[in-house]
């Protein structure tokens, strides 16, 4: 009579010499869920973060900004004064606005502060249209408005707030701009393609002009065009904005950071998942060794098994089954583990959950591959027993 091993028999063996150590059992299928969590994580963290920067993008990518390719003693020169209207005047740009630099002009938090520490702040002369142009939102109080222009009020930019350690607003919060107390109006969020608005307190350009004596031209310009005639525009903005063509100006695409931010994420995630491999192959190491001392421990069984008429293939498929059965419990934890990593993760910075499903295919194959190669040895082994040999441990 030949000897058979269906499926289901060789599963419920695999399921029983799993349960018969289940210390063992839950130790192994850890070291694989640990690793095929990182895996997860990784995979998913990156796709989280990279869909923020499409999105924003996809928003950012009409933005352009003007600036004077000089610079005196590490001083931004200031674009002619015709810049900005001349800009406005092209046809495909929707909003513009400019902002000027305060030179020797810092910010503190008091008197007590020594002024020569100005913690990398400036002072910007910022315009009404500054929030929509470059798509700022606030964080705290309110943008400036028609009463900055005759009242010293100043926003402040993220970092700017962070350093002088201002988190909350009431009528008596100020900063000393200069020499002179401003009343902060508001705080604003991170602005990621105008990284420079974040280290600066903003005020208008008649409280600029009046207490600070600031004339000339704008420091910078930034500008909002027709997606489909971006190009074109930029290729206009050197000449319309000196079209005597005396000076050197710096026309940028601050969405080019975002894709170069994308591209640095992508670097770092296959690092992260070169890691990630790593560890699934020191917990396919563990499983190996683990599978090899119970075929040791077992040999009594497998002598009786042998001697009752089960062939070496039916004793190899027990074993190799029982491997990867492990390695799928570790999988599908370290799976569920690495999607909850994903969502905290995405939760925390803001960033849409997003969990892509090849991560979870690529998590659980590497965990059944990696169960698999780690029970060849110890199923052959097993195999080879002879039932004389194997029953001596009885």
């Amino acid at each position: 009579m030949t000897s058979r091993l269906r499926l289901p028999d060789a599963i419920t063996l695999a399921t029983s010499g799993l349960r018969a150590r289940r210390i063992r059992t839950a130790l192994s299928a850890l070291g694989v869920a640990i690793a095929v969590a990182a895996v997860v994580a990784v995979l998913g963290i990156a796709e989280s973060a990279k869909a923020d920067l499409v999105s924003r993008l996809g928003e950012e990518g009409n933005l352009l900004t003007v600036a004077s390719a000089q610079s005196i003693n590490g001083r931004e020169v200031p674009l002619p004064i015709t810049a900005e209207p001349m800009i406005r005047r092209i046809p495909p740009v929707q909003t513009v606005t400019a902002v000027a630099t305060l030179a020797d002009v810092g910010v503190r938090r008091s008197t007590a502060v020594p002024a020569v520490q100005t913690g990398g702040m400036n002072v910007l002369a910022a315009q009404v249209s500054l929030p929509e142009t470059v798509s700022a939102r606030m964080l705290l109080g309110h943008y400036l408005d028609a009463t900055a222009d005759d009242y010293p009020v100043t926003v402040l930019g993220y970092e700017a707030a962070r350093i002088l350690g201002i988190g909350s607003l009431d009528a008596s919060t100020q900063v000393l701009v200069g020499d002179r107390y401003f009343t902060v109006a508001g705080v604003l969020a991170p602005v990621t393609v105008a990284p420079e608005i974040d280290v600066a307190a903003l005020i208008s350009f008649p409280q600029a002009e009046q207490l600070f004596g600031r004339t000339g031209g704008p420091s910078r310009i930034y500008l909002r065009a027709d997606p489909d005639q971006v190009a074109a525009v930029a290729s206009v903005l050197t000449a319309t904005t000196v079209p005597q063509g005396q000076e050197d100006v710096q026309v940028r695409r601050p969405s080019d950071l975002l894709v170069a931010r994308i591209a640095a994420k992508n670097t770092f995630v296959g690092l992260f998942l070169g890691l990630g491999a790593i560890a699934l192959l020191i917990a396919g190491v563990g499983i190996a060794n683990i599978m090899v001392i119970s075929v040791l421990e077992r040999r009594a069984e497998i002598g009786l098994r042998r001697a009752l008429g089960a062939r070496r293939r039916h004793v190899a498929a027990q074993f190799l089954l029982e491997s990867t059965l492990l390695a799928a419990i570790g999988g599908l934890l370290g799976t569920g583990l690495g999607v909850a990593a994903t969502a905290v993760a995405a939760r925390l910075g803001g960033n849409p959950v997003v969990v892509p499903a090849q991560g979870l295919a690529a998590g659980l194959i590497a965990a059944l591959l990696i169960g698999a190669l780690a029970g060849l040895y110890p199923a052959a082994r097993a195999a080879r027993l002879s039932p004389v040999e194997a029953l001596r441990a009885l």
